[in-house]
């Protein structure tokens, strides 16, 4: 049986453009292409896209993932057994946050009592799986699993004083924003703070700094309508493009 583009679309919920771009560098080809210039898959193809799947799930990236499926060792059910070991782990992640968020409904209910700690624990495993649904892919695309992995748990460490401090940091950072976005001078103090404040809000979560990590982050922001609409919405004016020519301008290691 042959499935079309938009069959195999459909199924995997990912777009046509997709997986053109898998044809395009043949980590995922078509069977066939019909005579009125149709993509046509197969059963194999469908087995090779769900691995693809897999592994994108796993933060991998395209490159790396196609290494691994035309390797001629490569091992399905130990790479299903590995994904189903990260599943289980995802699941009693969502499962403390469910606990958290339960426990500050009946807190607000006044159906328990709740310390001052639990409420911080769950308001920054609330704010990671939020961050996690808005860039995850993308962010391990970038940067891999092992580096945000590690950037997650220097945030979850946060002592409450950091996060609070954290927060503050943040909206001095976007005081500094409103006035540079107004001068538009990127060699006045207000553009070197921009990118001070900036670089001390990502160091509570990031392990260590690197310049090009920083500049790469605010090209991340300037194509992602996502960021572009969190930093603009907040500000309540364009400052994405002025953050990052400061970052671009003044990131150094």
């Amino acid at each position: 049986m042959t499935y079309t583009i938009k069959d195999i679309a459909d199924m995997a919920n990912i777009s046509t453009r997709t997986l053109r771009y898998y044809d395009q560098i043949a980590l995922l080809k078509p069977t066939t292409i019909s005579a009125s210039g149709y993509r046509l898959y197969g059963e194999k193809e469908i087995d090779r896209l769900q691995q693809i799947l897999l592994y994108r799930s796993l933060g991998l990236k395209l490159a790396q993932i196609q290494s691994i499926l035309d390797d001629p060792t490569f091992n399905t059910l130990a790479a299903l057994k590995e994904h189903q070991s990260n599943l289980e782990e995802e699941r009693e992640k969502i499962n403390q946050l469910l606990t958290t968020v339960k426990k500050t409904i009946q807190y607000t209910k006044g159906e328990i009592n709740m310390n001052t700690a639990e409420k911080f624990e769950g308001f920054k495993k609330e704010r990671l799986t939020e961050n996690e649904k808005l860039y995850g892919e993308e962010i391990r695309e970038k940067y891999g699993e092992e580096t945000i992995e590690k950037s997650n748990k220097k945030f979850m460490n946060l002592s409450k004083a950091d996060f609070q401090k954290m927060q503050e940091v943040e909206d001095e950072l976007f005081e500094k924003l409103d006035q540079l976005a107004i001068s538009q001078d990127l060699i006045s103090q207000e553009a070197k703070e921009v990118y001070s404040l900036h670089r001390q809000w990502l160091m509570y979560s990031w392990s260590n700094y690197s310049a090009e990590a920083h500049k790469g982050l605010v090209d991340m922001y300037l194509a992602d309508n996502r960021f572009v609409d969190y930093y603009n919405n907040r500000a309540g004016k364009n400052v994405v493009s002025i953050l990052h020519d400061a970052i671009v301008k003044y990131a150094k290691d």
